[in-house]
């Protein structure tokens, strides 16, 4: 690694320690929607017990999501995404039949 590159990434961990600590503001900031678990649900015409099938997390986890106590993060979030822009395509690569 030339000494150049190595100074650019030591400054760079050195500013994400300052924005990390609040010692400096992010440059900036990617904010996403909070998806709307029970309209991508209804969307597709699911039971909440179907649904919980399909991303793979519990019931319970669905009703917290829908009543907003808890909100999706990670790949659920993503999940939850692609769902939303593409079911068919979601359904055909998880092999879930959807009648």
């Amino acid at each position: 690694m030339k000494n150049e590159d190595f100074n650019e990434l030591l400054a760079s961990i050195e500013e994400a320690g300052e924005i990390m600590r609040g010692e400096a503001e992010a440059s900036r900031i990617h904010k996403f929607p909070e998806p709307d678990v029970k309209a991508i649900r209804k969307e597709i015409g699911f039971s909440q017990s179907k649904f919980a099938a399909l991303v793979g997390v519990s019931i319970r986890t669905i009703q917290n999501w829908e009543q907003g106590h808890r909100h999706p993060t990670g790949p659920a979030r993503v999940l939850l995404r692609l769902v939303q822009s593409d079911p068919e395509s979601v359904f055909k690569n998880l092999h879930i039949n959807h009648a």
